[in-house]
């Protein structure tokens, strides 16, 4: 953007549903707003008061370390109220539609509610029912939003720029909302996503979000700036699609010997949970080149900014005083 059109710019989300409905000024403004408030958590008092007086309801129908954690930390950082609720422990478990609990959720006034959900479409669904704002935590196979802008954003740190670089991801494409956020997110930004795994695990449609699908690994890997292991979802198959994980891990588990192929400075990258050994060799799980960990703190800064702007933070702010 230039500097008039960044003077003029205003986040007008209310609900975040997916990378789709961003745009690029959209997305650059996010991770500048992330970046903002990375610092935060490395301070002595990990806390401002920006979101005082807020609620944010954790609303996850599907089980969740990282992203639960991640979101209630995020709003804790800026002083809100966070309550989680789990469809293990709420009136799902009773026969209470989506719908109505949403309802019942909103008649007790939150500001955020934050949804997890096993179908594609859940958030907009709430949405349409609820006033409060909403953010999709993961729908189906749908999108996974603010996974993609945080694997943005840690790309960013380590090579400073998104366009022109090599991204490879590699494996079970077909049932990852992490991929479809990525590959639309990195191609929004100027970026080259080439795709591999087992054709098991290749959606026919992947090539229209501009991806390009590569008949092997190494070809994949080839050259890359960036390397993004994907974990096997067993839980959304219905049938094993692959042979057995030893043989998947012998022909699209990323080692340190496939990893020569690629650039001398590339960063490999994984969503987690990391199932080592299959995906990914430990020794590249723990070695230079891998940053997931530092896509786990940059976790908690983009969701504390998604949070900041879908209350209404205006763009310019340093994010330390309070939306009213």
């Amino acid at each position: 953007m230039t500097e008039n059109s960044e003077q003029d710019y205003q986040f007008r989300h209310k609900n975040i549903f997916g990378i789709e409905q961003l745009s690029v000024a959209d997305i650059s403004h996010i991770l500048a707003t992330a970046r903002s408030f990375r610092e935060i958590s490395g301070r002595p008092i990990k806390k401002v008061p920006t979101l005082r007086g807020k609620t944010i309801v954790n609303l996850f129908f599907e089980p969740s370390t990282r992203t639960r954690l991640s979101f209630e930390i995020a709003a804790k950082r800026m002083s809100a109220d966070t309550f989680n609720i789990a469809a293990s422990t709420s009136s799902a478990t009773k026969g209470e539609t989506l719908v109505d609990t949403a309802k019942n959720i909103e008649a007790m006034s939150p500001d955020v509610i934050i949804v997890r959900h096993s179908s594609s479409g859940a958030p907009q669904l709430l949405a349409k029912h609820i006033n409060a704002a909403v953010i999709n935590a993961g729908d189906g196979a749908h999108e996974h939003p603010s996974q993609g802008l945080l694997d943005m954003m840690t790309v960013m740190e380590h090579k400073g720029h998104l366009a022109g670089l090599k991204i490879a991801i590699v494996g079970d494409i077909a049932h990852s909302r992490v991929a479809i956020s990525d590959i639309i997110g990195f191609t929004k930004m100027g970026a080259n996503v080439s795709v591999a795994g087992p054709q098991t695990f290749m959606p026919s449609h992947i090539s229209l979000l501009g991806a390009k699908v590569c008949s092997s690994v190494k070809e994949a890997v080839s050259g890359a700036d960036v390397v993004m292991a994907l974990r096997i979802q067993l839980e959304r198959q219905n049938d094993s699609l692959i042979p057995s994980l030893r043989e998947y891990s012998q022909f699209f588990g990323i080692n340190r010997k496939l990893l020569e192929l690629a650039k001398e400075d590339v960063i490999v990258m994984h969503p987690g949970p990391v199932n080592r050994g299959v995906e990914l060799s430990p020794d590249v799980a723990d070695g230079g080149k891998s940053v997931i960990l530092d896509q786990v703190a940059n976790g908690v800064a983009v969701r504390m900014a998604l949070l900041y702007l879908v209350l209404g933070g205006n763009k310019g702010g340093d994010g330390q005083g309070e939306i009213r």
